[in-house]
């Protein structure tokens, strides 16, 4: 677990912190002056998102509330610069905390590894897709180990460890690259077993998936 944490730091310029960043796990109201992990998790997934471009502190300071502005304008949130539920719940929704972009390199490396960098990243883009469809729930993990959703995790290639490809093409994901047109289902025609997969409206087919809504 601390390789890829410090694969994910990596990535985001963060090396040093991992052993300061945690999740939330409530959702606490963070303004200017709190400190704790929770602002961690709340600068981590901003970082991801490029809003906060300093480095983690877990300190909520004025660059911090800027971010966070930032964040609420694009996402159409009041741009109080105040961590409330709201701005939580839309966190969660658009972005991953440091476990949270480990699973989704799992399944990006499981299901996709040997594809165009482009495939792997439309992997990614379709579980994000899926976490901000009513259709599904809407926290990764629910998603991912979702009965039947994800053949490496019903095969087990899920537990493989991803490689920097996998952990580069999550983060293009959660940065909203998303070569799928908002697709939420993928296969591969060659290997396919279900029926029903096929009368789903295509929109595309990348390396040796197709995508499809």
């Amino acid at each position: 677990m601390k390789t890829k944490i410090f694969t994910l730091l990596l990535l985001l310029g963060l090396v040093g912190m991992a052993t300061m960043i945690g999740s939330a796990s409530a959702a606490p109201v963070l303004t200017v002056g709190s400190s704790s992990g929770d602002v961690w998790d709340l600068q981590y997934r901003l970082k991801t998102l490029d809003f906060y471009t300093q480095p983690l502190d877990g300190v909520y300071g004025s660059q911090t509330k800027t971010a966070v502005t930032k964040f609420q304008k694009a996402y159409g949130l009041s741009a109080d610069g105040v961590t409330g539920t709201k701005t939580w719940n839309a966190l969660k929704k658009y972005t991953l905390n440091i476990e949270e972009m480990d699973i989704l390199a799992k399944v990006i490396y499981s299901e996709s590894r040997g594809e165009p960098y482009k495939g792997q990243v439309a992997v990614g883009a379709v579980v994000m897709n899926r976490i901000q469809s009513s259709q599904f729930p809407n926290n990764i993990k629910e998603v991912v180990f979702q009965q039947g959703a994800f053949t490496a995790v019903s095969d087990g290639q899920y537990w493989l460890t991803p490689n920097r490809t996998a952990y580069l093409a999550a983060l293009d994901a959660v940065r909203g690259w998303d070569p799928t047109y908002n697709s939420i289902y993928y296969f591969n025609p060659d290997t396919a077993t279900s029926a029903w997969i096929w009368t789903r409206p295509q929109n595309l087919k990348i390396g040796k998936h197709i995508f499809a809504s």
